[in-house]
């Protein structure tokens, strides 16, 4: 297992040695993929998780990426956002806008931010309506068994208690089947208030890939892609029903499920 890649039952494994390698990786996965998009829709509609993510996406401000991608085709979704003012250290919204959206030339009108100035509540239910206005006009493909929104790709981190987005462990969140967004006011995280993406909108996705980097997160990576987990986190929920999974790795984070993985296979 390295970083060309290796097949998995829970996706396509991208292991590296160091973040740079991974960058490398990532950047050039993710500018395929909104090459192939754009020429098949003339959209490339990619939602965005917080966190270290963002950092390894820098990647994408150097000049080749400038050159190359058709930025004017992109449009920007949030899979979670926290419920604070756009300018507060938590908000993913600035630290996409400052990592990333604020060094490419991204139409200002193709980022779709929420109202920070409502209730989480009130918040998920105009990101939602948004994203059905979108979906509507095509901007964001849908995936026709479910009429869910089929983004081209989202994007995720992942937590070491293996939380996604902002679906926690054995939260009611994770249930909800209806919503293609929804809220949450008990965090187990801070800030408490946030939106978030429902499980059925992530797995109707063309593309989901899961950066995960650091020896903390370790073995919730192995619950989550182990055949036989001892218990299912968050992670281990993210399947697309019609779409690719790709696992981005550094060894650290990669390191309890090879140690399963050699035992199981030797």
């Amino acid at each position: 297992m390295d970083g060309g890649g290796e097949s998995a039952k829970r996706g396509d494994l991208r292991i590296h040695d160091n973040l740079d390698d991974l960058a490398t990786d990532l950047a050039d996965f993710v500018a395929e993929l909104s090459e192939v998009a754009v020429k098949e829709r003339g959209y490339f509609a990619v939602a965005l998780s917080g966190g270290s993510l963002i950092g390894l996406m820098g990647k994408l401000c150097e000049a080749h990426y400038q050159r190359t991608v058709d930025w004017a085709k992109w449009h920007i979704f949030w899979v979670d956002e926290r419920v604070v003012a756009k300018n507060h250290p938590d908000s993913n919204y600035k630290s996409a806008k400052d990592g990333l959206l604020s060094k490419v030339p991204i139409i200002p009108s193709h980022v779709y931010s929420i109202n920070d100035s409502l209730s989480a509540e009130q918040a998920a239910e105009e990101y939602g309506f948004v994203l059905r206005q979108l979906v509507k006009t095509r901007v964001v493909d849908v995936l026709e068994s479910s009429d869910c929104p089929k983004f081209d790709l989202i994007l995720l981190g992942m937590g070491p208690d293996g939380h996604v987005a902002s679906l926690f462990p054995n939260h009611s969140a994770m249930n909800e089947k209806d919503e293609w967004v929804t809220f949450i006011t008990d965090s187990p995280k801070p800030p408490p208030e946030r939106i978030t993406f429902t499980l059925p909108v992530i797995n109707s996705a063309a593309n989901v890939v899961v950066v995960v980097t650091g020896s903390s997160k370790a073995e919730a990576v192995r619950l989550a892609i182990d055949e036989t987990p001892e218990q299912v986190v968050p992670a281990r929920l993210v399947s697309p029903s019609d779409g690719k999974l790709v696992w981005f790795l550094d060894r650290e984070a990669a390191s309890a499920f090879i140690a399963s993985y050699s035992v199981e296979s030797s």
